[in-house]
């Protein structure tokens, strides 16, 4: 039979009441990196043009390149012809200076392509790795899929206007977190104000890095068909990480009047709130048959959740479980769920793991159980 358990939290139900945003912004996502919480959602599925923050997908293919050890940070790629003239200083494009024949190391292409948004850089490693941009474009979109970016298609590794190139701002804020999480040790370079190559310093255009404590990533893009975007990202003192994206804005005080304004937003109006700590004992369920008659069920992990601030009443947590749970029980043994739902619809589902090892009962224990459960003891 399966048996449930209520638990209220934090008392009273609440209703929310987050005050109204608005952004000039015509698409824009903001989520807790950690919980994964939307806070703020404008045309987040529509696939549109992502101009240069697309390079956060060949960043990642450098990076998973790394990691699997088919490249180092020392090797090197020999910057082509095509990639000097579609890149170059003569394409008129952001450009990271290359000159043609030359052999360029992969942790400056990186920055080339981060800090510096250099076409010129992205060719060559879409080249380096795949034999042409063409090939690297199919697996970023390959990539994407895997990763479970539904709106994104890539016909270029730059991000220059295509028919077929298009993120949406959702998948580009799942992107950040891919990396974010996947490449910890390289995540650092986002946060670089200026790289200098050949002799050229150039700065890196995410405003937030000049005007928010803790902000370091990720990337902008300009096209006209795009507008200004920005996909950045902040931490807080305390670890609370958020990640937004922008686009589709006029200007580029616009892009940081509007980004300033949503982190602002999710940083101000919202908590990350630890509803049970992953040892935390959630209730003691009763055993069948066991050495003792009740075990103890702790979360499976810790219970993080994403609250409007102050808000964090109403709080509502269900044990839920098939009874009876038979001994022996293993230490760790999953025996049911917890369900926790907030004032605002929000759940969350976890396993209960069992605290403590309980063995079987011999024979007369059993009987001696048997008969005085016939006496209601």
């Amino acid at each position: 039979m399966r048996q449930y358990l209520l638990i209220s939290a934090c008392g009273c139900l609440f209703s929310l009441s987050a005050a109204a945003f608005e952004t000039n912004a015509k698409y824009a996502y903001l989520i807790d990196a950690e919980t994964g919480y939307v806070m703020y959602d404008k045309a987040s599925d529509v696939a549109m043009a992502p101009a240069s923050m697309s390079k956060l997908m060949t960043a990642y293919m450098v990076f998973d390149a790394l990691k699997s050890g088919k490249i180092t940070l020392e090797d090197e790629f020999t910057v082509s012809e095509n990639a000097w003239r579609k890149g170059g200083v003569k394409s008129g494009s952001s450009t990271m200076f290359l000159n043609p024949g030359q052999k360029v190391k992969i942790k400056d292409l990186l920055r080339g392509i981060i800090v510096q948004s250099g076409n010129d850089a992205c060719i060559v490693v879409a080249e380096g790795l795949a034999g042409s941009e063409e090939v690297f474009a199919s697996l970023m979109t390959q990539k994407a899929k895997e990763l479970g970016l539904k709106n994104s298609s890539f016909a270029n590794a730059t991000g220059l206007p295509h028919p077929n190139h298009l993120m949406s701002s959702k998948d580009l804020a799942l992107l950040a977190q891919a990396i974010i999480r996947d490449f910890p040790e390289h995540y650092s370079i986002y946060s670089e104000k200026e790289f200098t190559y050949n002799k050229i310093k150039q700065g890196n255009r995410n405003p937030l890095l000049y005007s928010m404590d803790g902000a370091d990533g990720l990337k902008t893009g300009h096209t006209e068909a795009s507008g200004y975007g920005l996909t950045g990202s902040a931490k807080t003192p305390d670890g609370r990480r958020l990640i937004m994206v922008v686009n589709g804005l006029k200007s580029m005080k616009e892009r940081s009047t509007e980004s300033q304004k949503l982190m602002g937003y999710g940083l101000a109006g919202f908590e990350n709130v630890v509803i049970f700590d992953k040892d935390m004992i959630v209730d003691e369920i009763p055993v069948w048959y066991g050495t003792a008659e009740t075990v103890k069920v702790v979360p499976s992990q810790k219970a993080l959740m994403t609250i409007e601030r102050g808000k964090t009443s109403g709080i509502v947590s269900k044990v839920i479980y098939d009874s009876p749970i038979m001994a022996p029980i293993a230490k760790g043994q999953k025996v049911g769920q917890l369900v926790i739902q907030t004032a605002d619809n929000q759940t969350r589902t976890l396993d209960l793991l069992t605290q403590e090892s309980i063995e079987k009962v011999g024979y007369f224990g059993k009987m001696k159980r048997i008969i005085a459960s016939w006496f209601g003891k």
